[in-house]
């Protein structure tokens, strides 16, 4: 999913749009006009941006019931520094807007799926209104229970569809089945639920699938979720300073590894390099494409892609790379926490995980994400990922009622932080799956295992970080955030969901096991080099061309 990817749910306190769920492109088959927009065709290719998205999107309603302790700046996600005064609880959804619709809703889940008589999925139903089933199938392989589902004629009435999943003929299915709610959310009518009309534009563009606005989006910050970790208590006791250059990290590292006692400098970093060197990167390919020089170019024609191959390649070479790593096995989180490894990258809600679970193991744990460099030690060149990265979606099969009690389900979980609607989404039923532990929340472990995934996917606010027993890790997170999308920079094709033609949907699936062979030493350089020259002529280069005519047609939406 990620790399070093946690075994849990993404949910809305983790969840951010991944720079390295690099298999995960989407797929399809003519670029749609600008003036095109609407339509039911489910064969639709190409993109929806400019005046036809104009038409289509919701109006934004900057939501004024709760104010975070740190905004968002620079695309950061906003932060929230203090514990939630339960006494002083806000209210997002004065009154419950469903009409009691069955509604059957499939979605991943990480773990052992709850009965759907429990308690919290219950007091959930009563809030919103709803006669909600959940059907809950395992997160790991949810790519082929979904791509089956869609490929039947009986399909639940609610779907959730993680962008990663955006491959194959998953988007092509999408647009021939799910329903449009432009009718009930585009312009002033997503008004009648302030929740979502608080979800950033950008968020919204995403889900436009096939010319109609089809999908509930999950926000992301489009800053780099990706950060290179490091283990500050261990960096004071040695006296390390950290690195600035790619060079001085590699010294650095061939100093600070010491194989004979198991600690090595760092676990495989090729998405860190990737970020260091300026690569193109995203969940997305779409977002691989940039325009420079009047000439799209696609990542893997670059220099700085070679480049940060390369330096990850010595990095292996000179042997401070965790032999595990080399393998593939194991967890790279995991071999950091224990001290086998003094860096590793992973997404950023590990920064909280991790500190929270040694918390009760070691003491003296302390971790760190360090600012990203760039190739000489100035500043970075940084991409913007996708500002959305999981989509719910209601069958075109489902009633006006269906859609209604659909969007008052996705208007009450996306309740923004502090809100009675929050701590129920959230934290359950009082008593059963959380209590309080000197006036703070705590899950119970029936809490736990079923609190858990669900909601998080139906309906989520702007993005933000809030973490009520370690609130200083939340500032942390922000704040690298802010810096760091100071430095960030929108491609092409940001922000918009784009449906490519099925004679080109695998092109560039080889790839990232190509990169994985070239950095551990498996391969050179040289077979890049000429795997790039393949995908040009297998259809590269008029994938290029149909991305142009796309851009050409519709605009950019990267300001």
């Amino acid at each position: 999913m990620t790399p070093n990817s946690a075994t849990s749910a993404p949910s809305r306190r983790s969840f951010l749009a991944s720079t390295a769920v690099a298999a995960a492109a989407v797929a399809g088959g003519m670029p749609l006009l600008a003036a095109c927009g609407g339509g039911n065709d489910g064969n639709k290719e190409g993109t929806t941006s400019g005046k036809a998205a104009q038409k289509i999107l919701p109006t934004f309603v900057a939501s004024s019931v709760v104010t975070p302790d740190l905004p968002s700046k620079n695309g950061s996600a906003a932060g929230f520094t203090q514990a939630i005064d339960l006494n002083a609880l806000k209210t997002s959804v004065p009154k419950k807007l469903g009409g009691g619709a069955d509604l059957k809703i499939m979605s991943p889940f990480w773990g052992s799926p709850p009965a759907n008589d429990n308690a919290y999925y219950t007091a959930m139903n009563d809030a919103i209104g709803v006669k909600g089933t959940w059907q809950n199938q395992d997160g790991n392989t949810y790519d082929e229970k979904l791509g089956a589902i869609l490929a039947s004629s009986d399909i639940p009435d609610v779907v959730v569809v993680p962008g990663w999943n955006l491959n194959g003929k998953i988007p092509s299915a999408i647009n021939a089945k799910f329903a449009d709610l432009g009718p009930y959310l585009s312009g002033d009518k997503v008004k009648d639920y302030p929740n979502l009309a608080a979800v950033p534009t950008d968020a919204w563009q995403r889900s436009i699938f096939g010319g109609q606005l089809r999908a509930i989006p999950m926000p992301a910050s489009y800053v780099t979720n990706i950060a290179p970790f490091y283990r500050k208590d261990i960096f004071a006791k040695k006296g390390y300073t950290l690195p600035k250059t790619p060079d001085e990290f590699i010294a650095w590292a061939k100093e600070a590894t010491d194989a004979k006692a198991k600690v090595w400098a760092c676990d495989d970093l090729k998405w860190t390099a990737f970020n260091i060197y300026g690569v193109l990167n995203g969940s997305d390919k779409a977002l691989w494409w940039d325009l420079r020089d009047g000439k799209l170019v696609n990542r893997i024609e670059t220099d700085e892609y070679l480049e940060a191959l390369e330096w990850m390649r010595k990095l292996y070479a000179a042997d401070v790379v965790h032999p595990d790593a080399k393998a593939v096995k194991g967890d790279a989180a995991n071999r950091f926490t224990a001290g086998q490894v003094l860096v590793f990258n992973g997404d950023l809600s590990y920064w909280y995980g991790k500190t929270a679970e040694q918390g009760t193991q070691n003491t003296d744990f302390e971790m760190g994400a360090f600012d990203i460099f760039g190739p000489d030690g100035g500043d970075p060149t940084l991409w913007a990922t996708q500002p959305a990265g999981i989509f719910t979606f209601i069958s075109k099969k489902a009633s006006k009622q269906q859609i209604k009690d659909f969007l008052a389900l996705a208007n009450f979980c996306a309740a923004p932080y502090g809100t009675k609607e929050y701590m129920l989404t959230v934290y359950g039923v009082e008593g059963t799956d959380y209590t309080l532990k000197k006036g703070m929340p705590t899950k119970t472990t029936k809490g736990t295992n079923e609190v858990n995934g669900a909601y998080d996917y139906t309906g989520d606010p702007a993005a933000y970080l809030a973490h009520p027993d370690l609130p200083e890790i939340a500032k942390l997170q922000v704040e690298w955030q802010q810096r760091m999308g100071a430095f960030t920079k929108k491609s092409s094709f940001y922000g918009l969901t784009i449906t490519e033609p099925n004679r080109w949907t695998n092109l560039a699936n080889d790839f990232e096991q190509l990169e994985d062979d070239i950095v551990r030493g498996r391969k050179k350089i040289s077979d890049m080099q000429q795997a790039v020259s393949d995908w040009k002529k297998k259809g590269g280069d008029d994938l290029r061309a149909w991305y142009k005519k796309l851009l050409d047609d519709n605009g950019s939406t990267a300001k």
